[in-house]
């Protein structure tokens, strides 16, 4: 089983450079730090956001939220219980914030999904999943239209949480508490530029206080929405 999962994408020359000019760009870049760990290729970004930041983000996220999707069936009903938020791009508050994501990793913008907001309440969570497409899934077709593979996560905490809603990589061997304004991003592909099934995270549930964090992934092309069905 562990080996289908391993197997779940193709190695591609496009995603291997974008992977070596990331790295090169996010290791010269101070105040980013790189994880301990062999297994999965992750940074840490103490403070990115200002507490007001935090904050503009925070009441989007709650004036528009709605619960979070998936884009395959899962027979788990408990496996993603928060709710999201997508969030404006043209917004200018969220444009800055989006756009100096993607001068980070050195990423075209227009590679960039819409950025996206998550709330968990207490006892919500996201089971084990891995932020790249499953190349063998049904969705993929339409995923390759609208930009291909997700190469790069970026995920920012909004603010701190009494108790729970940690971040775990079990594979990589890494749990990163909520922490206010603070940026995690990682490669979600390996030098070869397949899917780095190492990069298995989950956002564990929440025990007290609410979690709020935005997302955003970035793709191998120019992301290019279209209508596709989620569950």
């Amino acid at each position: 089983m562990v080996q289908a999962f391993r197997k779940t994408g193709r190695p591609a020359s496009a995603r291997a450079r974008i992977s070596r000019d990331v790295t090169k760009r996010l290791d010269s870049t101070p105040g980013l730090r790189r994880a301990k760990t062999d297994q999965a290729q992750l940074y840490f970004y103490p403070d990115y956001l200002t507490d007001d930041e935090c904050a503009m983000l925070i009441d989007r996220i709650d004036a528009n939220r709605r619960p979070s999707t998936l884009l395959s069936r899962h027979e788990d009903p408990e496996f993603r219980t928060s709710e999201s938020c997508d969030l404006d791009r043209w917004d200018p508050q969220v444009r800055m914030i989006d756009e100096r994501l993607a001068h980070l990793l050195g990423i075209p913008p227009e590679n960039g999904e819409t950025m996206q907001g998550q709330r968990y309440a207490p006892g919500q969570q996201f089971r084990a999943h891995c932020d790249y497409f499953h190349e063998g899934e049904p969705y993929w077709p339409a995923m390759q239209k609208q930009g291909g593979q997700r190469t790069w996560t970026a995920m920012i905490f909004l603010n701190n949480v009494e108790e729970g809603g940690a971040t775990w990589f079990p594979r990589a061997g890494l749990r990163i508490a909520p922490k206010k304004g603070m940026l995690v991003t990682w490669n979600n592909m390996l030098r070869d530029g397949s899917p780095n099934y190492d990069t298995l995270h989950e956002g564990m549930a929440v025990i007290e206080g609410t979690k709020y964090i935005i997302t955003k992934w970035f793709r191998e092309s120019a992301w290019i929405r279209t209508d596709f069905k989620t569950y």
